[in-house]
């Protein structure tokens, strides 16, 4: 089953406000708030695992890499 992003109400009108500036400054298009709301939507349903999924990657990459380091301090006779 497929977990879906969870946004608090802030954070959710900030993201809809963000969509509106976007649209009004790169497009000239005014969006309404439910159009916003609905490509937000859209974009959590079927975009956001996307970033989900690089970030997992990237922190396992990182980590992966520091913990590599973390030989480098083993000391010998």
């Amino acid at each position: 089953m497929k977990q879906k992003l969870k946004l608090d109400k802030e954070k959710r009108q900030e993201m809809i406000r963000t969509l509106q500036v976007y649209f009004l400054n790169e497009r000239e298009e005014e969006l309404g708030d439910l159009a916003a709301d609905l490509l937000l939507e859209f974009i959590i349903d079927k975009l956001a695992f996307e970033f989900y999924n690089q970030g997992v990657y990237d922190s396992y990459k990182f980590m992966s890499e520091r913990t590599e380091d973390l030989l480098g301090i083993i000391k010998y006779e």
